[in-house]
């Protein structure tokens, strides 16, 4: 019986673990400012990988060759109708908050820049940059949040291998709709209203249009 007594007295002050809280855009805030390169996935404080110089300059001159031509107000000489932004951080979730590398909202549906941090307004063109070892969070962790937020387009950009993935939002997933490497031509959606060189995207060629 005694046996007994000392396994139940053993069983009753057994410590219960509490599950860890999930962090929020306050935390982020709290951790990095709101200049930092970090984001909240599935509730996690993560940083950004350091960028390296490719990674930079792709993400320079892709933004810069579709923001001549989309970020300004439609009509004249190209199409306009965008706000494209660079490292802004977006919230989808109270747990997932994503500092983008390049995203854009329409100016018909967001009449206004969009202000604030984070921005609480999804995007409707996102545009990652893949780094070394960090694969997953753009094509598992991000791709899954952006489509269940219902982000019409996200491209997927490798800067070492040149290579450029666009996606295009379905009911079911994502569907690829283009795959280019330097040297093409292509019309990308959202911006396929003109054609694009891949070789500017990427830097190895200068934007004379």
């Amino acid at each position: 019986m005694a046996q007994g007594v000392l396994l139940v007295s053993a069983m009753i002050h057994v410590p219960m673990t509490q599950p860890a809280r999930k962090a929020t855009a306050d935390d982020l805030r709290a951790a990095h400012g709101e200049d930092g390169r970090a984001e909240v996935i599935h509730g996690v404080i993560v940083e950004k990988a350091m960028p390296r110089a490719e990674h930079c300059a792709t993400a320079g001159y892709s933004l810069l060759a579709i923001a001549r031509r989309f970020d300004r107000r439609p009509g004249g000489k190209w199409p306009g109708g965008w706000w494209l932004r660079p490292e802004l951080h977006v919230q989808y979730e109270t747990n997932e908050v994503f500092c983008h590398d390049n995203c854009g909202f329409r100016r018909d549906r967001m009449p206004e820049s969009p202000t604030g941090w984070p921005v609480k307004t999804r995007p409707d063109w996102v545009c990652e940059l893949l780094s070394p070892n960090h694969h997953k969070r753009d094509r598992i962790d991000k791709w899954r949040v952006l489509h269940t937020s219902g982000v019409p387009h996200y491209w997927i950009v490798d800067p070492e291998e040149k290579i450029l993935e666009v996606l295009r939002w379905e009911r079911a997933d994502y569907t690829r709709v283009l795959i280019a490497t330097s040297g093409d031509i292509i019309r990308a959606e959202p911006f396929d209203a003109v054609e694009l060189r891949t070789a500017v995207l990427f830097g190895d060629e200068d934007d004379e249009e």
